[in-house]
C-alpha cells in the first residue's frame, strides 16, 4: 500500500522524520514537499540532518498571502495525489501545507491522517488555529499527542478514528539529542557559555506584523544583563528591517541566521531560559527541561503552562522582563507527551485502519 506524506515547514520536517522511518518499514511512502519553507536554512538542512529521504515532489509554492499560498498548494497537491493514487495521506501540525493537503485528499476521497490532532489555542485570529480545526474535521484518522487533545476533539463531536499516541517530537528528540551534542558547535560559534544565555525566537504575525510588539520584545531583551541568542526567521528579519529596528538591536542580542535542528537542540538545551512565540519550541523547551517564556497570550500546549514550566507574557516589555528575571519552575516535570514510541503507534494504528478498509472493499 502507498502512503503520501505532506510537509512544507520546519516543524513538519522534524515530525515527519521518525514517522517516515516507521512508515517505510511496511509501506511505500511518497513524500511531497510543498515548498512553504524553501531556503536552505529553513528546509534543506533539516532533510540533511534528520536523514529524511529526498522528497519525491517539491512543489516550490514559496511564500504568499494565506489564501494565495493555500490555494496554490491545494491545486498542486491535488495533481500529485491524482497521479499517485495513495491509500492514505498523512499531514502534520497546523500550517497552510497541512490544510491544503487535508483538503486536497478529502475532496478526492482519500483518507486523511492528521498527526498532532486536537490541539487548540481557542484563538481563531491565529491562522494556525483555523488550519488545525479544519484539518481535524477533514480527517478520518486523528493521532493525538495528549489527553487534552483527545478531549478537545470530543468537545467538537469527533470521537471516531481518534488515537492517543503521544508526541512524535519526543521520538525526534530522543533520536537526535545525543547526535546534536556530538556534532553541533553552535555554542562555540556564537561565543556563549552553558547556562549563561537566553534563546529567543519570534515569527508569528501577532508579533512580527506590529512594530510596537517587536520594539517591546527587543527592549526587554536589551534590559537583560546576559547574552541573548536570536536565530532570526527570514520573515522576521524583513519586518525588523522595515521597522528600522535592525539598526537598533541591543548590544547583548546576538542575531544568527536560522539554525538547523541539531544546532537548535544544543543551543536550547544549554540555555538558562527560552523565549518564543512558537508552539513547537514551547514543547521542545519542556522536553529539554528548560523554562519557557511564551510571547503570546494563549497557547495550544496548555499542559506546559499547567505544569509550571511555561508562562504566557504576550509582547509587553515589563512582563517579558519580569519573567526573564523571576520566572522559575518550582515543581518537577511530568511525562506529558508519551514514551517516545508515537511513530511506532502511528504505523500500527494506520496499518490497522488500512487493513480494515481493504477488507471492506
Amino acid at each position: 500500500m502507498k502512503i503520501a506524506s505532506i510537509v512544507g515547514a520546519r516543524p513538519q520536517f522534524i515530525k515527519c522524520a521518525p514517522v517516515s522511518r516507521e512508515i517505510r518499514k511496511d509501506y511505500q511512502e511518497v513524500l511531497i514537499h510543498t515548498g512553504q519553507h524553501y531556503d536552505h536554512g529553513m528546509s534543506e538542512i533539516f532533510f540533511e540532518e534528520l536523514g529524511i529521504p529526498k522528497p519525491d515532489y517539491n512543489l516550490g509554492i514559496g511564500s504568499g498571502t494565506h489564501g494565495h499560498q493555500t490555494g496554490a498548494m491545494l491545486a498542486a497537491i491535488e495533481d500529485v495525489l491524482e497521479r499517485e493514487g495513495p491509500d492514505a495521506v498523512i499531514v502534520y501540525g497546523d500550517t497552510n501545507s497541512t490544510l491544503a493537503g487535508a483538503l486536497a485528499a478529502a475532496k478526492l476521497h482519500i483518507p486523511v491522517a492528521h498527526v498532532e490532532a486536537g490541539l487548540r489555542s481557542f484563538d481563531r485570529r491565529m491562522p494556525e488555529e483555523v488550519n488545525r480545526v479544519l484539518t481535524d474535521h477533514c480527517s478520518e484518522i486523528l493521532f493525538c499527542p495528549t489527553k487534552t487533545a483527545v478531549s478537545n476533539l470530543a468537545a467538537e463531536g469527533i470521537r471516531k478514528g481518534v488515537f492517543l499516541v503521544g508526541d512524535v517530537m519526543v521520538d525526534a528528540m530522543n533520536y537526535n539529542r545525543g547526535v546534536a551534542e556530538e556534532r553541533s558547535r553552535i555554542l562555540e560559534n556564537v561565543g556563549v557559555e552553558p547556562g549563561d544565555y537566553l534563546v529567543v525566537t519570534v515569527h508569528r504575525p501577532s508579533n512580527t506584523d506590529r512594530r510596537d510588539s517587536m520594539a517591546a520584545i527587543l527592549g526587554a531583551l536589551g534590559d537583560v544583563e546576559r547574552p541573548v541568542v536570536f536565530p532570526v526567521h527570514p520573515r522576521t528579519r524583513k519586518f525588523l528591517d522595515e521597522y528600522g529596528l535592525l539598526a537598533k538591536i541591543p548590544a547583548n542580542v546576538i542575531l544568527t541566521e536560522p539554525l538547523g535542528y541539531l544546532d537548535m537542540i544544543r543551543l536550547m538545551a544549554h540555555a538558562e531560559k527560552i523565549l518564543t512565540d512558537s508552539g513547537g519550541i514551547q514543547k521542545e523547551a519542556y522536553l529539554l527541561g528548560v523554562p519557557c517564556i511564551t510571547l503570546r497570550e494563549n497557547t495550544e500546549w496548555v499542559e506546559t503552562v499547567e505544569s509550571g514550566w511555561n508562562v504566557l507574557v504576550g509582547a509587553e516589555r515589563d512582563r517579558v522582563l519580569d519573567a526573564v528575571l523571576h520566572f522559575s519552575p518550582t515543581v518537577r516535570q511530568k511525562n506529558l507527551f508519551g514514551e517516545g514510541n508515537a511513530s511506532l503507534l502511528i504505523r500500527k494504528f494506520l496499518g490497522r485502519y488500512l487493513d480494515t478498509n481493504q477488507r471492506r472493499m
